[in-house]
């Protein structure tokens, strides 16, 4: 069982809660929809998937109903509870309270390849794609909803507007797509943007002798001006 707008507001309601702008919260009341990121994400029986955001646990029992064991990363102090109650039946689930921007990633993950799954904030959206991508090879393949804008800077080409250095660092690491639209209208509150699905797949980098580090350093040098 996932949860509907009605619920999600009456759980909110129950604990005196909002979403929080300063953490970008939106959470998806739409069954059809974490359902759909679920069976895009690949999970299934026994999968490791490590969500972040995990919010009221919406997409958390969607993953939950495919077999997949399942730790949802919430930063929030005050839904932690929510959350912890909302999955509290469904088998194969964890709930870690933690900021994904400061987690020790390979402490949590071990020793296994890992499919991460998440509804992103879109003021972290793209920091921590990347440093996932840089830090945290264990994660082999990412499923994440972003901004549409961000989504289409993740997958650009060179010789289109959208081109920077995070379309470098993803593509260095990563075969990256867009696998699908998310209109506004599951999101509560609704945001004033249009999301997107992207499908991150990690490879192995194109040139195993050159250093990351210095060569993303020199990416961003030149696209500080266009």
């Amino acid at each position: 069982m996932t949860l509907s707008r009605p619920v999600a507001q009456e759980l909110l309601d129950g604990a005196g809660l909002r979403a929080k702008r300063a953490l970008g919260q939106n959470f998806v009341v739409d069954p059809n929809t974490v359902r759909r990121i679920a069976r895009l994400s690949g999970a299934g029986a026994g999968t490791p998937v490590v969500e972040v955001g995990a919010g009221l646990g919406s997409l958390t029992l969607a993953l939950a109903e495919t077999g997949a064991e399942v730790v949802a990363v919430e930063v929030d102090p005050d839904l932690v509870p929510l959350l912890q109650t909302n999955v509290a039946g469904a088998s194969g689930v964890t709930v870690v309270h933690a900021d994904a921007m400061t987690l020790d990633w390979n402490q949590l993950l071990g020793d296994r390849d890992w499919s991460l799954v998440a509804n992103l904030p879109y003021n972290v959206a793209t920091p921590l794609v990347a440093d996932i991508l840089d830090t945290v090879p264990r994660v082999t393949r990412m499923l994440v909803m972003v901004q549409r804008e961000v989504a289409e800077r993740f997958v650009a080409r060179p010789s289109t507007p959208a081109y920077g250095a995070v379309s470098v660092k993803t593509a260095w690491w990563a075969e990256a797509r867009i696998v699908g639209h998310v209109p506004a209208s599951v999101f509560l509150p609704r945001p004033n943007v249009e999301s997107s699905l992207v499908e991150i797949v990690r490879r192995p980098p194109p040139d195993d002798t050159v250093d990351p580090v210095a060569l993303f350093a020199l990416v961003r040098q030149g696209f500080a001006k266009r």
